[in-house]
């Protein structure tokens, strides 16, 4: 108990350190988190201890910055989990085209929340890209890709990626969804018409969602391998958020680990599937 209590007052000492020395806030962070951060920052600084540690945070701006780059885990893939992304093409999205194209054929609109380099919503574009059709019977549809990393949004706007990096993607969806450069691949124009990256900070409480969707009504919002880092009423809000954002009857997808956690939302039910993927109640 003695030394549980110890490790909390060292977390409690660190959290506002950052608060007072630097004005930044960490305490949104699950703790066995923040404690891995420290522990991982304490061995790259060269293994000093908890105390040395946190007074050399406190006045270090640059350690500091760094020490929330390493909370932000920006890893993400194309197609990332297969079983999930296979309910997507085969269920999910033809049941929002055929629902579009009974009522008011409005576009499908999709949010890809925490989308780091941008894998996940390019990987819904080229879903959507063969799904809603073409030429004049198209259905439209737009993704709002938001992340609090502008590094990791440039790359995404950009879309390029490697050959490595491209290893989940079909033969016939690299042929025609992406052109290639050498040993990379790159995102075609008409894709990256249908995506809009922006900064978004899904703790933001003044907001349901980013200011570049207007409105919310998402059809769909993806927010995965994210919620887990994030104390549980952190969670709770952010779970309040997407039920806001989604349209009555939209679906929310996270990452497998964290079905759960979403399990307990009230507003969401899962779908009668292996997969994490809910559905607005």
């Amino acid at each position: 108990m003695r030394k549980e209590s110890q490790s909390s007052r060292q977390l409690d000492a660190l959290i506002q350190s950052m608060e007072q020395g630097h004005g930044l806030d960490v305490s949104a962070y699950e703790r066995s988190f923040l404690r891995q951060t420290m522990d991982r920052r304490r061995a790259d600084a060269g293994g000093m201890n908890v105390e040395a540690y946190r007074e050399w945070l406190a006045g270090n701006r640059a350690e500091a910055e760094a020490f929330c780059r390493y909370l932000r885990v920006g890893y993400s893939a194309f197609f990332r989990d297969p079983l999930t992304f296979a309910l997507l093409e085969q269920q999910v999205i033809p049941t929002l085209i055929a629902e579009k194209e009974e009522t008011d054929g409005s576009e499908l609109r999709v949010w890809s929340a925490g989308c780091a380099a941008g894998q996940e919503a390019w990987s819904m574009a080229i879903l959507l890209d063969a799904l809603c059709g073409a030429g004049e019977a198209a259905l439209a549809y737009r993704i709002f890709a938001t992340d609090v990393s502008e590094p990791d949004l440039t790359h995404a706007r950009e879309g390029i990626y490697t050959a490595a990096a491209a290893g989940n993607i079909r033969l016939k969806h690299l042929q025609t969804c992406f052109s290639s450069q050498g040993d990379t691949y790159a995102i075609v124009p008409r894709l990256k018409a249908r995506v809009v990256f922006s900064i978004y900070d899904l703790l933001d409480e003044q907001t349901v969602s980013p200011a570049e969707s207007l409105y919310g009504d998402f059809d769909l919002i993806l927010c995965c391998n994210l919620l887990f880092y994030y104390r549980p009423e952190i969670r709770q809000r952010i779970l309040d958020k997407v039920c806001s954002a989604l349209t009555p009857g939209g679906y929310f997808v996270t990452g497998e680990t964290e079905r759960g956690i979403v399990s307990e939302h009230q507003g969401l039910g899962a779908l009668n599937s292996p997969t994490a993927v809910f559905k607005k109640r």
